[in-house]
């Protein structure tokens, strides 16, 4: 779009950037516009865009870029370009102003989504259909992906490249980006001021034992005798702490847990889902499909079939034979 992001682009641009050296997978990385030609960057900056809408029919994933401002309504053909690749099953994905262009063409609708804390309360108001995030740096709904304004479009980034590649790509992205490879979605915005050194401390320990002991079935009251609280007062120190509730906490680490086991191990579905405290495999399905996108099958499936492809590319071309006299 016209005054889009130098930031948002140049991030994007680098984190798509050619790394087959690193054992990256190469992505095949394009920007267009309604109206192909030069489109000028919110820093006045020209930029030659040779493509326009059609791109968007052969594109895995589409990106809206923000521009500085709440985005004006879009035209009926930048809506149908994004109505279709939905259809298609590409992913779509959009921060800071971008989400409007989404809300626009009717793809948050019942959905939660977030964009910049300025343009909050407008996009709220805006776009009643929508459950507004304020506090977050990302939400994931599957096929639909918004975030938060500035850094934040990294952050959104590193969970898609892990998401959809797993954490060994995600990580040797971020070390070449020199930024995290992994952080929480939502919550962001809380600041842990604790009323103790002591109840810190206490906070921290059963954080730790939590993270080794995933399998383990624990309530409210559990984890608050473990941390000489009250159950009323752990529950708001632990949000304070984390920036969540402790069941939220706990189901997103575990969901994690779960996918770096179905990348790194050989274990069942089954085995998998009850070693990060799933009773039921119906249940644990649900829970990583609404996080990833993906089932857990369809999850290991794509990983062994990106870890094949990387491998057929990184594979030395075949000795030519003795050439004939």
């Amino acid at each position: 779009m016209e005054g889009m992001s130098s930031f948002a682009l140049g991030a994007i641009g680098w984190g798509f950037a050619d790394r087959t050296h690193a054992g990256v997978p190469k992505f095949d990385f394009h920007v267009c516009a309604e109206v192909p030609g030069i489109v000028r960057t919110d820093l006045g900056l020209p930029m030659p865009v040779p493509r326009g809408l059609d791109l968007l029919a052969e594109a895995d994933l589409v990106v809206v870029l923000p521009g500085h401002a709440a985005a004006p309504r879009p035209s009926p053909a930048v809506t149908s370009a994004l109505r279709a690749a939905y259809r298609r099953e590409a992913i779509i994905v959009a921060f800071c102003a971008g989400a409007y262009l989404l809300a626009d063409a009717q793809l948050l609708d019942g959905r939660r989504a977030t964009t910049h804390g300025d343009l909050i309360d407008d996009f709220a108001a805006r776009f009643p259909q929508v459950s507004v995030v304020p506090d977050a740096l990302y939400i994931d709904e599957g096929r639909v992906v918004t975030g938060a304004g500035g850094a934040a479009g990294l952050d959104l980034f590193m969970h898609l490249l892990r998401r959809e590649h797993g954490a060994p790509v995600a990580d040797a992205i971020a070390r070449e980006m020199l930024t995290a490879p992994n952080r929480e979605g939502e919550p962001v915005r809380h600041q842990y001021q604790p009323g103790s050194a002591t109840g810190a401390a206490s906070l921290r320990a059963v954080i730790q034992w939590l993270h080794a002991n995933l399998d383990k079935q624990v309530s409210i009251s559990d984890l608050a005798a473990r941390a000489l609280m009250s159950e009323r007062t752990f529950n708001r120190q632990f949000k304070a702490f984390t920036g969540s509730t402790p069941y939220a906490w706990l189901l997103t680490r575990r969901l994690h847990r779960a996918a770096e086991l179905l990348e790194a191990t050989n274990l069942s579905i089954q085995q998998i889902a009850r070693s990060v405290g799933f009773n039921t495999h119906a249940a644990f399905r649900q829970r990583f499909a609404r996080l990833h996108g993906i089932s857990p099958r369809a999850y290991r499936q794509k990983l062994q079939h990106d870890a094949s492809r990387a491998e057929a590319r990184c594979a030395p071309p075949p000795a030519e034979g003795p050439r004939p006299p």
